[in-house]
């Protein structure tokens, strides 16, 4: 429980795969234990997939953000006229509608769809193009959820970077919805 609002948890958002469920491109996860025992306590995680979501499965195609001619792009490694931009971006916007209550996210870290920073990209080409790219998910998430308290795991790790995460998703909850039924 939290311990300023010990009643209920305070929900958030959080890339699936972080919980250890199995929906990575390869089949796999990314089991946070940090999020599962420390986190848990304080948190109802709200997980999701966004490609899974856009019905790209598991296994699948892996994707990455690519330069063109018409921005960044989100496109398979190896068929890259697969291009899923756009249904990433509208889940991202659909989740901000249907997840009202959320007060912060938790992101995986380096992903085209749920990195928020320093994900890789390439050019058409095959390249690599630098670490300077964002999510399309996680891009159009936080832009239709302005102030939205959002971290990856990456970030967790570090205890100062952490406890302003929870501060800030207090805070949020706090402004939002504190008084309010549950």
């Amino acid at each position: 429980m939290n311990r300023l609002y010990p009643h209920r948890k305070i929900p958030i958002g959080i890339s699936s795969c972080l919980l250890g469920e199995q929906v990575r491109y390869d089949g796999g996860h990314r089991h946070n234990s940090l999020i599962t025992t420390q986190l848990s306590g304080i948190f109802e995680f709200r997980p999701l997939c966004p490609e899974v979501a856009i019905g790209l499965g598991v296994p699948r195609q892996p994707i990455q953000l690519v330069h063109t001619a018409q921005g960044i792009r989100v496109r398979g490694v190896h068929k890259p006229e697969l291009d899923v931009t756009r249904k990433l971006q509208a889940y991202g916007q659909q989740v901000a509608t249907r997840y009202t209550d959320i007060c912060g996210y938790i992101f995986k870290a380096h992903s085209p769809s749920c990195g928020t920073r320093g994900v890789a990209t390439w050019t058409e080409q095959g390249n690599g193009d630098g670490t300077n790219g964002i999510g399309a998910y996680a891009a159009a998430l936080i832009s239709a959820i302005p102030g939205l308290p959002t971290i990856d795991e990456a970030a967790l790790q570090d205890p100062a970077q952490r406890q302003h995460f929870i501060t800030e998703v207090t805070g949020w909850y706090q402004k939002n919805h504190a008084g309010k039924p549950g």
